[in-house]
Formats: structure tokens, sequence, C-alpha cells
């Protein structure tokens, strides 16, 4: 007989609810969602790409992708440009504001993580994100 709960899919999705609500709810205190902090984290890698770079990066489709910006442009942590070389696309560029976030937020993330991976050794860690 089957066994859904020990199936691959069941586990993994379990685990990306699980690593959701740790995110989420560390990241409440600066009114950030999960995917919003993703969108973050390539921009303090490499601010100011085009909003189709960003979706070929973060593999969001355009039209979520778009709502995740329009948030974080409403709260002031990023804005729109227009691409030097493209009239018909927009950079998007981290404001000081989503620039001063970088650091705290990269310790809400550390926190879940370290949450998330609290049962594993380093080497389990490390081996779970070489087979991801």
């Amino acid at each position: 007989m089957y066994d859904v709960e020990k199936s691959l899919g069941f586990l993994l999705a379990k685990a990306y609810q699980r690593a959701f609500a740790l995110f989420k709810a560390e990241l409440e205190t600066y009114d950030i969602t999960p995917p919003q902090l993703g969108i973050l984290l390539f921009l303090w890698q490499e601010d100011g790409m085009s909003q189709v770079e960003l979706s070929e990066k973060s593999q969001v489709d355009r039209t979520t992708l778009g709502g995740l910006i329009d948030r974080l442009e409403k709260n002031g942590m990023v804005e729109r440009h227009p691409h030097p070389h493209d009239r018909r696309a927009h950079q998007i560029r981290l404001t000081a504001q989503g620039k001063a976030l970088q650091a705290p937020l990269t310790v809400c993330s550390q926190r879940s993580l370290a949450k998330l991976t609290a049962g594993l050794s380093e080497a389990e860690v490390n081996d779970l994100i070489r087979m991801l």
C-alpha cells in the first residue's frame, strides 16, 4: 500500500510549508513576506536588474513579480527607474531603506534556517543543499 505521508512530494511540500511559516514569522516585524525577501536577495547581489532579469533569476512569473515589486515599492524598499538601454523596461533599484534592511533581514533568514535545520548536522545540511 502506498503511504502518501512518506512520499517525496508530500514531504517536500510539508518542508516548504514549514520553511515558509518560519520565515514568515521572522519577517513579520519588517512587514515583508518570504517571496518579497527573495526579490531583495537578488537585488542585494545585483541592484538595478530589469523586471525580466529578476523574473528569470528568481523563477517567478512576470505577473506575480510585478505584484511583489509593487508592494516593495509601496513600502519604500525599491524604485522603478527607466532602463537606459530599453525604453520598454524598468530597472528595479534598491532605495536606501532597501539597502539598510540587508543586515537585519539576513539575520532573520539565518535564524529561520537554524530553526528549520535544528535536527540536522552540518554535513546533513550540506548534503541536503547538494541534493536540492
